[in-house]
Formats: C-alpha cells, structure tokens, sequence
C-alpha cells in the first residue's frame, strides 16, 4: 500500500507498508523532508509496525513522537502528517498525478448558472462521466453568493442590492457570504473523486487541495499561507476564501473565490457585515478598493489566471476541455428547478 501526503508550505511524505492480519507490516517511511538524527527513520518504521490498521491519526502521531529520540529535529513534516501518509496508504488514497485533470474555463455564466454547474460537475464526476475537473469561472453579472446555511435576511440589504443591479444567489456548499463583480474576482472549482482526499480530515483537505494556489501565489511574488479552515492569507489580510459540499459518495466540491479589485463600498452597501469583520480580513476602510491580488501582483487579472492554471497544469497535469451540451442543459434545468426559486434562495430566511 502507498500513501503520499504533501504538507502544505513543507515537505512530501510517502508511506509505503503492508497490512497482515490487521496490523501495520513492513512499514518504510520516505520523502524530501529534513529530519536529525538519520537512524530516527527506522525507529518511526519499527514503532509503527505492528500497528492496528484502525489506529487513528492521534494514535498514529502518538506512536511516531514516542520513537524519536531526544533532541529529534522534524523540518517540513511533522508525527501528523506521517499520521497523515499511513491513513490514506490503509485508505488507498489517490494521488493528484493519478487522475487526468480537465480544464473548463469557459465565457462568462450567469451567477445561478454557476451554482448550477458546480452541483451538475460533482455529478459527473461521482457518475464518471466525467474526470476530475478544475473550473475557473467567468462571472456575467455582480452577485452575492451566500452559504448553503446562512439566513438570507442577516446576510443581505435586498433593497440594496436591488437598487445596484447585484443578483443573489445560495450555493451548495457551507461557508460566507461573498461579493463578485464581472472582472474583480477569481473564482474556481475542483470536482474530485473521494479517494484524492482519503485519510485527510476535513481541515487538511482544504489546504490540500489549495496547495497549488500557495505555489502559484509564490511564483508570482505572493507570500500566502492557509489560515484554518479555510481562509488564504498574506501579510495584508485575507486574499481568498474557500468552501467545501461533499457528495453521498464522497466526491469533492471545492470552490475558492480571491479578490482581485473588490469595491468595498459596493459591498458595504448590499452586505450585512460588522465594520469589525472586515477589519479582521484586512480591509482597512470601507472607501477602498479590495485590490490585493491586482496590487501585490501588478498584473492583469487574465494574466494571473494564465500564470494559475499553468502553475496547475505543470504540477499535475491538465487538458482543455469544455462542457457539453448534456452539463449545460442539466445546469439549466437544475436553475429553474432550485437555484433560481425563492424556496432555495430563502431556505435559510
């Protein structure tokens, strides 16, 4: 069994190992990772061979702290995420390079469309109709997007919102609220099959599937981190956020929408939020623009995506694709069926 767990902003860790009568066997720990003294290695492997093949992660990590001697030194890793390696080796986790990534990035789509596309995607790929998929979205209009479970009156001025033209939508997934315009955000999806996310807890899972993003970022000139659970930030506050619907059979929802130049004014104006929060996410006046992406880049927004995408494309690999006509009248039915009625826009009040 092989298991592979790459930390997010460290280092791989691999676990390769055999399960005899429900125990860990012939357990050998590997990966680009840092760690002193040398034979601290084959102390981790012995302790944890023998192993029940139930163990949990705290039991797993425990069983890894206990066998490094005094004064070990972990750099890029750490006893969690070796946890991390043998749970989804036990769980025969997938691996991102194991699947063929498509790319849909496609002309701009109504605001309920999208929340249509996102629950027809996972679909297909649950089915396999479809393979795992990366979305980047192009918005036809400035929304609001609120979470499956938040209360549409305490999130939103409707009267506001009307006045400016800013159409309201519910996804499916958990999470805040968000404000789009056409142009000032970068919004993408991932559709995944379950097992690229065995053995990770629902915490883990959200860096891990971000963790390209972190790389990208870096590449262009971007210091960004994963702030749990599920907030990417710089030195200047909250550039991103992301949210997560998992499927009966596992598969994977992952949306994330980066601001890019945000008219915080605007937002004010059709949100519902403390002056406080918005503190706390690194808009330090109501005035400005929410420009960090634009800003600490200096590139065009097109141009970030491209440089994303390719960042993507040379990590895992990734071929052009689009939808079909099947996904695109699915989506449409699923609009007038759900996303476009008051009984989902309001099933929250």
């Amino acid at each position: 069994m092989h298991g592979e767990y790459k930390v997010p902003g460290g280092k791989l860790v691999v676990a390769d190992l055999e399960v005899v009568d429900g125990a860990l066997a012939a357990v050998r720990l590997s990966g680009d990772f840092f760690l002193e003294p040398d034979d601290a290695l084959e102390a981790v492997d012995a302790a944890l061979t023998g192993l029940s093949a139930d163990a949990d992660a705290a039991a797993i990590a425990g069983r890894v702290r206990s066998a490094l001697p005094p004064g070990a030194v972990l750099l890029g890793f750490s006893p969690e995420s070796v946890a991390t390696a043998v749970r989804r080796a036990v769980g025969g986790a997938s691996g991102w390079l194991d699947h063929d990534w498509q790319l849909v990035h496609t002309g701009p789509q109504p605001p309920q469309v999208h929340m249509a596309l996102d629950e027809v995607l996972a679909r297909e790929v649950a089915a396999g109709r479809r393979p795992p998929t990366l979305r980047v979205w192009e918005w036809a209009s400035s929304a609001v997007v609120i979470g499956s479970f938040q209360s549409l009156a305490n999130e939103v001025d409707g009267e506001a919102a009307q006045r400016l033209g800013v159409e309201v939508v519910r996804r499916i997934s958990g999470g805040g609220a968000m404000f789009v315009e056409p142009g000032n955000t970068i919004t993408y999806s991932l559709y995944a099959p379950a097992s690229l996310v065995e053995g990770l807890s629902f915490t883990e899972s959200y860096a891990f599937l971000d963790d390209w993003v972190l790389v990208a970022l870096g590449d262009l000139g971007v210091k960004a981190w994963y702030q749990p659970i599920n907030d990417i930030a710089t030195e200047q506050g909250k550039i991103a956020g992301a949210a997560q619907k998992r499927l009966a059979d596992g598969t994977v929802l992952h949306h994330v929408t980066m601001s890019y130049d945000i008219d915080a004014a605007k937002m004010l104006q059709v949100l519902r939020i403390g002056r406080e929060k918005l503190q706390g996410k690194g808009l330090a006046s109501a005035a400005k623009r929410v420009d960090p992406l634009r800003r600490q880049t200096g590139l065009p927004r097109e141009e970030v995506i491209e440089r994303m995408v390719a960042t993507f494309r040379r990590q895992y690999g990734l071929t052009s694709s689009g939808l079909t006509d099947a996904e695109l009248a699915a989506a449409e039915e699923l609009v007038a069926s759900k996303f476009a009625t008051r009984d989902w826009i309001a099933r929250v009040p």
